[in-house]
C-alpha cells in the first residue's frame, strides 16, 4: 500500500495509490547488505558503510590481504534509521591496515560478495596518484536525468554497473576504475529533493524522495563500495524540496540533512594527527581535530596532500542554508558558533609542507563562477577566502553550478600575476556538470578569472598528484572519457609553513 504523502494529506487516498513509487523491491533477506561505501578513516583504517531493510544487532566485516582468508575481522553495534526511511545505515572500521596495500573484505551476510580496495597512502608518500571529483550528481532513470543515447557498450565486469549506466558519469568511473584512487564529492547526492519534478511522483512526496535516495545510492554503490569516497553536504541533501514556502511540509526525517547526516556521521574521518616533528603543528592538529565535525567539516590526509572539506550550507556568519539564510532552508547548526571556521583556521595553519606539500580544500557553493551573481556565494567568500588566501591553499574544489570551469588563480576578486606558475592565490575549479535532474547551468558571462568552461554535456574532474611540484587537472566528458581541458599548476612549496 501506497503511503500518503504529508504534502498531499487532502488529496483522496485512490488518487494516490494510483502512482505507484518507484521504490527498489525488497530482498527476501532483509539483512542483505545495499548502497556500500567505503572512507579513510585515519592512515591504517578505513570504514564500510551499508544500508539494510532490517536493524542489525550486531554488523561485521572479515577482511584480510587475500581474498581466500579474511582473518580479521571488526563488528559495530551502529544501525541507525530515522522517520520516512526503509532502510537501516550501518558501519565498521577496519584498523590496523599497511599503507598503500590491497585489501579485501566481506559484510558478513549470506549475501554479499568479496570486495577489494587500496589502503590509505601514507601521509608524505612521494608516489603520484590520481583522485576524482565528482559534484551534483544526481539519479539516473525515471525519477532523474536521462541521456538519449545507445547504452548497449560492453563494460568490464569489476565494477559492474547497471546497463543504463553506462553513458553515465558513475559509468566512466567505472570504465577508469583503475586509473584513480578516490573520489572527492563535496555535495549534491541523488536530487531527491527535486521529486516533484517528474509528474508521476506528484501525489507521492514522502516516497517518492526516499525512492530516489534509494535508487541513487544503489547506483553509486560499484563505486564506493572499493573506492575511498569522501563526502561533504550540499544544498539538496538540506530537506525533502529547495521551495523554501513548503519547507515547513516536509515530514520529519526529512529535514536538516537528515539522511546525509544517516548515512556518512560514523563514516568520514575527524582531522588526522599531525605528522609533522614540529610542535606547534602538532598542537594545531590536535585543536582542528576537537573541532572537526565530521560528515559536514573534517580533513585527511592521503600521499602528499593535505585535504580539507569545509560546509559551505551551515555554521557560518549567513550561510545560505542556515537559520535566516538566503535560501530559507533553516539547516543546522551542527557545531557551536564560530566552531568551524576555526577549525578551518587551526587545521590549514598545521600543515606541514614538507610532509603533505599540497593542500586542497574543498566545499560545495563557489564564490567564485562564470553566470553572473547568482551563482555566486558571497558569504562564503566573506567566511572562506581570507582563510585559504593565508594559509596558502593550492587549489579549491566546487560545484554547484552545473558545468566545468577552471579559473585562473585569484584571491579578492583579482587573477594572481604569476597564473599557474607559482601563484600565492588558490587556484579554483567548479565541477558541477556529472548530471542530474536540473540539467546543465549555461555559461552566462565569463568573468577575466576564467580560464576554461564547459556546458554542452556531462563531465566531472581527474586530478593527478604528479609530484611535489606539479599537479595535472583534468576535465572529462562524462559519456566518451574524451580530455576537454587539462593544465598544470606548478608551487614551489619552498616554505613548510605558509602564511600570506
Amino acid at each position: 500500500m501506497v503511503q500518503q504523502s504529508t504534502l498531499f494529506k487532502g488529496l483522496p487516498l485512490l488518487a494516490v495509490a494510483a502512482l505507484a513509487v518507484d521504490y527498489p523491491t525488497l530482498p527476501d533477506d532483509l539483512t542483505t547488505p545495499y548502497q556500500q561505501r567505503l572512507a579513510i578513516m585515519s592512515p591504517t583504517a578505513v570504514s564500510i558503510g551499508w544500508n539494510t531493510y532490517e536493524k542489525l544487532n550486531s554488523s561485521c566485516v572479515d577482511y584480510g590481504t587475500s581474498s581466500s582468508d579474511l582473518s580479521q575481522q571488526a563488528c559495530s553495534t551502529k544501525s541507525t534509521t530515522y522517520s520516512t526511511s526503509r532502510t537501516y545505515s550501518n558501519a565498521v572500521t577496519l584498523t590496523g591496515l599497511t599503507p598503500a596495500t590491497t585489501y579485501y573484505y566481506k559484510i558478513v551476510s549470506d549475501n554479499s560478495t568479496v570486495q577489494q580496495f587500496l589502503s590509505p597512502r601514507t601521509p608524505g608518500d612521494q608516489t603520484p596518484f590520481t583522485f576524482d571529483v565528482v559534484i551534483d550528481l544526481g539519479v539516473y532513470g525515471a525519477d532523474g536525468y536521462t541521456i538519449t543515447s545507445d547504452a548497449s557498450t560492453s563494460k568490464r565486469e569489476i565494477p559492474a554497473v547497471e546497463p543504463d549506466l553506462n553513458i553515465t558519469t558513475i559509468g566512466r568511473l567505472a570504465d577508469t576504475y583503475d586509473d584513480y584512487e578516490l573520489v572527492i564529492h563535496p555535495g549534491d547526492f541523488a536530487y531527491a529533493d527535486d521529486w516533484y519534478l517528474k509528474l508521476q511522483n506528484l501525489l507521492d512526496g514522502t516516497d517518492a524522495y526516499q525512492a530516489i535516495l534509494e535508487q541513487f545510492y544503489d547506483q553509486l554503490a560499484p563505486i564506493a563500495a572499493g573506492k575511498p569516497y569522501m563526502v561533504g553536504p550540499g544544498n539538496h541533501e538540506a530537506d525533502c524540496d529547495e521551495l523554501s514556502l513548503l519547507i515547513d511540509l516536509c515530514p520529519e526525517g526529512q529535514r536538516n540533512f537528515t539522511d546525509f547526516l544517516h548515512r556518512f556521521d560514523a563514516t568520514m574521518p575527524q582531522a588526522f594527527p599531525s605528522t609533522s616533528t614540529n610542535t606547534t603543528a602538532q598542537t594545531l592538529a590536535a585543536t582542528a581535530r576537537t573541532l572537526s565535525n565530521p560528515p559536514f567539516w573534517y580533513s585527511f590526509e592521503y600521499g602528499m596532500v593535505h585535504f580539507t572539506m569545509i560546509d559551505t550550507e551551515t555554521d557560518f556568519p549567513d550561510a545560505p542554508d542556515g537559520p535566516d539564510g538566503s535560501a530559507g532552508l533553516d539547516g543546522g547548526p551542527f557545531g557551536q558558533s564560530g566552531q568551524q571556521l576555526a577549525f578551518l583556521a587551526a587545521d590549514l595553519a598545521s600543515v606541514d609542507r614538507t610532509v603533505t606539500p599540497w593542500v586542497i580544500v574543498a566545499g560545495h557553493r563557489p564564490w567564485y563562477s562564470t553566470g553572473g551573481s547568482d551563482d555566486l556565494c558571497a558569504p562564503c567568500q566573506a567566511a572562506f577566502e581570507d582563510l585559504l588566501y593565508q594559509y596558502g591553499v593550492d587549489l579549491g574544489v566546487f560545484g554547484h553550478v552545473h558545468n566545468a570551469q577552471r579559473l585562473q588563480p585569484v584571491y579578492n576578486d583579482t587573477v594572481d600575476a604569476q597564473g599557474l606558475n607559482d601563484p600565492a592565490a588558490p587556484m579554483y575549479i567548479v565541477a558541477g556538470g556529472a548530471g542530474n535532474i536540473e540539467g546543465l547551468s549555461s555559461v552566462g558571462t565569463e568573468p577575466d578569472y576564467t580560464a576554461f568552461v564547459y556546458a554542452e554535456d556531462y563531465s566531472y574532474s581527474t586530478i593527478r598528484v604528479l609530484n611535489a611540484t606539479h599537479l595535472q587537472v583534468e576535465f572529462i566528458r562524462s559519456e566518451t572519457g574524451e580530455v576537454l581541458d587539462s593544465s598544470v599548476l606548478y608551487k614551489s612549496h619552498t616554505e613548510q609553513f605558509v602564511r600570506q
